[in-house]
């Protein structure tokens, strides 16, 4: 299993995170895409820290989270530029628009999706998407200003089957969280159903959302597996056959070595 997007540099792992990893390798964990996006240059940084220690089961994403982009100065997104060139940086994000807690001004959001697309571009490396309640405008921009080479992936997704659809039509996969665990998450699930296998993902978000039956736990990369045994059920896959393909697409997005 890879964890495809988590925030194990985050300070919430300060005291314990050399257990938090071993507790994930433990379960069969063999990977993970470690985001930094979320607390500034400095949380980048850390991101990219951690995966220097951990070079041959790690990869980095690097950027400045849509509830930041207030902050999306030019001398940041040089930051975000510069650390993107980075060989054990994987992708740029993850950035994108919230428009359901609007940190940041809406105009703000759309300027940095917009810097963080041209970025991305330039090192020649996948973009990682956040989005809630802002499709019709992440579509715009997309459309707008998005290299026809351009892909990546939409972490934690939880819009409907159209948007879905849309994503994987423009070359983004798609990632689940442990969202599609939650007793409301009915729709979602019905559109997990559906994404073809080989564009799906399996992430934790850690520290957030924690999987049924471990929600009210500060999430960690270990749970992926509950998250990913959740899949199986609802898609009537075989879990070790699920396990093996959102490994691969993890390894292939993210340049992960082979480690699984």
């Amino acid at each position: 299993m890879v964890d495809s997007h988590c925030h194990l540099a985050d300070e919430a792992f300060d005291a314990d995170r050399d257990a938090v990893w071993q507790r994930a390798l433990d379960v069969g964990v063999a990977g993970a895409v470690i985001v930094g996006a979320g607390g500034g240059s400095a949380s980048n940084q850390a991101a990219l820290e951690l995966v220097r220690r951990h070079p041959d089961r790690m990869r980095a994403v690097v950027g400045i989270h849509p509830h930041d982009a207030k902050d999306a100065d030019r001398r940041a997104l040089e930051e975000v530029a510069r650390l993107a060139r980075d060989p054990l940086v994987a992708a740029v994000g993850e950035t994108g628009l919230d428009y359901h807690y609007d940190n940041s001004p809406r105009e703000a959001q759309v300027a940095s999706l917009r810097a963080h697309v041209l970025i991305a571009a330039e090192v020649g490396k996948p973009l990682v998407i956040h989005c809630r309640d802002a499709y019709a405008d992440l579509f715009r921009v997309l459309d707008e200003d998005r290299p026809p080479r351009l892909r990546g992936v939409v972490h934690c997704f939880t819009g409907n089957l159209q948007e879905a659809q849309a994503m994987l039509e423009l070359g983004f996969s798609i990632s689940f969280s442990g969202i599609v665990t939650f007793r409301n998450a009915n729709a979602l699930r019905e559109v997990a159903r559906v994404i073809p296998r080989d564009r799906l993902l399996v992430e934790t978000d850690a520290p957030y959302l924690a999987p049924v039956p471990l929600r009210g736990k500060r999430c960690e990369p270990s749970f992926v597996v509950e998250t990913a045994a959740r899949l199986a059920e609802v898609r009537g896959d075989d879990l070790a056959e699920l396990c093996a393909a959102v490994t691969h697409n993890a390894t292939a997005i993210f340049g992960l070595p082979a480690t699984h």
